[in-house]
């Protein structure tokens, strides 16, 4: 089993692997996995000299922290001194930020190795990074041995390569990179589940922290009220370890909380007989699948069994959350995208008839269908006749949501326990018979709740469907109680030994690499 990033910082300062040959590694994987289509920009020299620099401070043994050395990836709506930054998109192709996002300079400062910037749907609207204009991505787990001995091919006709599923989103290219082990951490953005549903799918663990905890300056705004970097990784003890290096108050950013953040390391749970589990009702919603559900009773049954209080609660306003959700998006995504005016970043169109006719030009040629079609959704509910009947409704409707989780973790509930996907995995070909906006809709069901109360949440990988691909439960946790949420996430991913993916296809393209990397020096 290739190595954790808590696991390879030791391997690091005992000068089993070096940084400039941990880095050569991932960057080949990155080469040989190409046609999944994850990243963006490799940014492959920058890489290697902060690998050098790396690899001179363990010589010194002077590292820089746990994370000194770890190569990792960022998704491409994160600004990136010196690395372009597109949010796969027309209208920021060929952008460079002249600043780093707050959480990148952190993870720089930790001697984190950047390795590239990662794929999403474009400007972080959707859920299965298909929208983008660099095209999909492909889910790992479509070249896995485990999907391709359960995937038969509906016809003589159909080509053995069409069968790829999608990695959910819109941070796919994040989940993508982490789960084909071409990094070892990345960061994501959630909004409404855009880090743990591509998590879900992809099997990795996706948190989405407390909103405030973490800095969201320097990330390319979709829902200022609810956007929040999330953190993808291949064990919940490496988000802990990430998280401890970027949570805590940041100047440029006054959503951020004022009080210090103390990093933590994860205790091993082994008595749960203290703890309230509590299973919402409401979440059993039209559309989960069979199996789904399955893993979930089979999930609360392990916590029961274990000692633990398995209690079913409500949460009454759930049914008008996603409604309530995509008021709130379109009309603050109407408000951000506004700035993209062809004046002063990004494209500029040529038309030059009348300031007017530059604006509209500019904005129809660097916006997608799905941009436009939210923009316009949004500035329709924010004109003054509607605000009062949509906006503001919707903000009431908001607190009552919010409200719902405050009674339920009131109530002496520690922590939730929900599916985070409605299904596992769906193939490319059939996710787009529907258009971006209903399968955001079906999508972010699960999910956006959290971000609309503000509250932490992780999807971690639980089982294997009959198709062979993975399913995700979430964990929704009481405000800025991320070392409690991520305790017990520790604990039922020790009980539930989720399996390793093992990537058939990588091997054909580049056997040597995988097989250097899953070299003894990395257990």
């Amino acid at each position: 089993r290739l190595a954790l990033p808590f696991q390879m910082s030791a391997a690091l300062k005992e000068g089993r692997v070096t940084p400039t040959e941990l880095c050569q590694r991932c960057l080949a994987l990155i080469r040989s996995t190409r046609f999944l289509n994850a990243y963006i920009t490799v940014a492959e020299e920058t890489a290697f000299k902060q690998a050098e620099e790396s690899e001179k401070r363990y010589k010194r043994g002077q590292p820089l922290g746990e994370l000194d050395g770890i190569p990792i990836a960022v998704k491409d709506n994160f600004n990136t001194a010196g690395i372009e930054t597109t949010c796969a998109s027309n209208m920021l192709k060929g952008y460079i930020s002249p600043y780093n996002a707050t959480v990148v300079q952190k993870l720089l400062d930790q001697g984190a190795v950047l390795l590239g910037k990662t794929n999403l749907d474009e400007f972080a609207m959707g859920s299965g990074s298909t929208d983008g204009v660099f095209g999909p991505v492909r889910n790992p787990w479509s070249y896995s041995r485990q999907y391709k001995e359960k995937c038969v091919p509906k016809s003589d006709s159909e080509p053995e390569n069409s069968n790829w599923v999608i990695t959910g989103g819109s941070s796919g290219g994040s989940a993508a990179a982490v789960s084909a082990f071409t990094c070892f951490a990345a960061l994501g953005s959630d909004t409404g589940g855009s880090t743990r549903n591509p998590a879900a799918h992809c099997g990795v663990v996706g948190l989405k922290p407390t909103y405030g905890l973490i800095s969201r300056h320097g990330l390319i705004p979709l829902v200022n009220s609810m956007d929040v970097p999330g953190i993808l990784t291949r064990c919940v003890d490496d988000a802990a370890v990430v998280l401890g290096s970027l949570a805590g108050h940041d100047p440029k950013d006054s959503t951020t909380v004022q009080d210090i953040f103390q990093p933590f390391a994860l205790p091993s749970l082994t008595d749960v007989s203290k703890l309230s589990i509590g299973i919402p009702k409401e979440y059993h919603v039209p559309g989960l699948s069979s199996e789904i559900l399955a893993v979930w009773s089979k999930a609360a049954d392990l916590f029961k069994n274990a000692g633990a209080k398995v209690i079913e609660v409500s949460l009454p306003h759930t049914c008008y959350s996603i409604v309530c959700y995509h008021v709130l998006c379109t009309a603050e995504v109407a408000s951000n995208m506004a700035r993209f005016d062809g004046l002063e970043y990004g494209h500029r169109s040529d038309m030059n008839e009348s300031t007017e006719s530059m604006y509209a030009a500019t904005r129809r040629e660097g916006f997608s269908d799905v941009v436009r079609g939210r923009i316009l959704s949004g500035n329709y509910f924010l004109l003054k006749q509607n605000y009062e009947d949509y906006f503001v409704k919707a903000q009431k409707v908001r607190r009552l949501i919010a409200n719902d989780f405050v009674k339920v973790f009131g109530s002496g509930i520690d922590v939730l326990l929900t599916p985070t996907t409605l299904s596992d995995a769906i193939p490319y070909m059939e996710f787009i018979k529907e258009d971006n906006r209903t399968r955001s809709t079906q999508d972010d069901i699960l999910t956006q709740a959290a971000n609309m109360a503000g509250l932490p949440a992780v999807s971690i990988p639980t089982a294997l469907s009959q198709r062979g691909l993975p399913i995700g439960l979430q964990f929704i946790g009481r405000s800025f109680q991320e070392k409690q949420l991520l305790t017990v996430a520790k604990w039922f991913e020790k009980q539930v030994k989720f399996p390793v993916i093992q990537l058939e296809e990588v091997k054909k393209w580049d056997d040597g690499v995988l097989q250097h990397q899953k070299s003894a020096s990395f257990s």
